[in-house]
């Protein structure tokens, strides 16, 4: 089969039986979106470079509304996984070639985790196996991509920090960075003891940072951004700088062209003055 295939709100209930075998990535895209245009190639090429170890699957939101709602798409582009049926966050808003392979590389890493190790046979998977020599990975950026999936999110931010050093515009080295941080920081935590703490200590800064990550990588974006505002607006003066460094780190993360970002800088701006 095409690793890389249209589904429908009929057609979707095969994919989620799919992904009891092998990882699905699901793009949710509408003709509309300038932002989707942009992705979508991305994350085909990056599809077809895993020779079967990832099928994508595209949904048009216009056209299959049951879809959309099932993954709660506010905004798009939105990407989402889905490993033994089980929906896993992936990112929104149109992100750079780089930081699409390394959330690759932590999906594999995940349903291997999970036993989806499975792959679908494709006939163009040895076309494809050459994608990445056209355009290799700088060193550095190789080397975070091979300590992302190896789960080792320190050296991975380690290497991206040298790659800004050398080349402070290096975008996919700064939206890799973002990402690896967030993996770094979310680690380990359980969510429901983390909920826990922060609901008892309102404004205690590192608790309610965690939460806000972990709402993040859960793709709960309204939710991280709320919580640190209201953070914000209740904190004396000298301690809201953490908050809104995070708060700014998370706008990068999402994209500048997410509403739910736009907002957020709105209500950050009107606090601030």
């Amino acid at each position: 089969m095409d690793v890389v295939v249209d589904v429908t709100d009929a057609t979707f209930g095969q994919i989620v039986e799919l992904s009891r075998s092998v990882p699905v990535v699901v793009d949710l895209w509408a003709e509309w979106c300038g932002p989707c245009k942009q992705l979508s190639p991305v994350i085909e090429k990056v599809t077809r470079g895993l020779a079967g170890r990832v099928v994508l699957a595209k949904v048009d939101v216009d056209a299959n509304p049951q879809i959309a709602q099932a993954f709660r798409a506010e905004s798009i582009p939105m990407v989402v996984a889905l490993i033994g049926g089980q929906p896993v966050p992936m990112f929104t808003g149109a992100v750079p070639e780089a930081q699409v392979r390394e959330v690759f590389a932590r999906l594999l890493e995940v349903a291997a985790q999970n036993g989806v190790t499975g792959s679908v046979p494709t006939s163009d998977a040895g076309a494809n196996d050459e994608e990445p020599q056209e355009a290799p990975l700088p060193p550095l950026h190789a080397e975070a991509f091979a300590a992302i999936e190896a789960g080792d999110y320190a050296r991975a931010v380690t290497a991206y920090e040298k790659a800004l050093a050398e080349n402070p515009r290096d975008e996919d080295a700064k939206a890799g960075l973002g990402q690896v941080r967030l993996l770094d920081r979310v680690q380990g935590l359980d969510l429901q003891q983390s909920r826990e703490e922060a609901a008892a200590a309102p404004q205690d800064v590192t608790a309610q940072l965690r939460v806000a990550d972990l709402d993040l990588a859960g793709g709960h974006v309204d939710d991280a951004f709320g919580r640190l505002l209201d953070l914000f607006a209740a904190l004396p003066a000298d301690q809201r700088v953490p908050v809104r460094e995070r708060l700014v780190e998370l706008f990068d993360l999402v994209g500048a062209s997410d509403p739910r970002v736009a907002n957020a800088r709105t209500r950050l701006a009107s606090l601030l003055f």
